[in-house]
């Protein structure tokens, strides 16, 4: 299993229920490739340039360590949810 980083950034307007029912989801599917090791709320915070109208979004990263294959099915979900603005997720260097 390799080490990942991912920071997913929703839309400010999003209530805190359904924030937490959309991260959990992307939890269960680093859980099917691997496993969770390290999460950061970094809560809200303004953007560099607006997305969508929005001046400012929640941040959120997740670490963890999973097989090949992890990024593409992360990239699927977060096409289907509208809720998310962004994301990015990267194979962080081995020690």
């Amino acid at each position: 299993m390799r080490p990942y980083e991912g920071m997913f950034i929703f839309k400010p307007t999003l209530e805190e229920e359904a924030r937490t029912n959309l991260i959990e989801k992307l939890k269960s599917v680093i859980a099917s490739f691997g496993e969770v090791t390290e999460e950061e709320d970094w809560g809200n915070r303004k953007l560099a340039y607006e997305i969508e109208d929005f001046k400012e979004a929640y941040y959120y990263l997740i670490r963890f360590n999973a097989k090949n294959g992890v990024n593409q099915e992360i990239n699927r979900q977060v096409r289907i949810t509208e809720s998310i603005l962004r994301h990015l997720v990267i194979r962080l260097d081995e020690k």
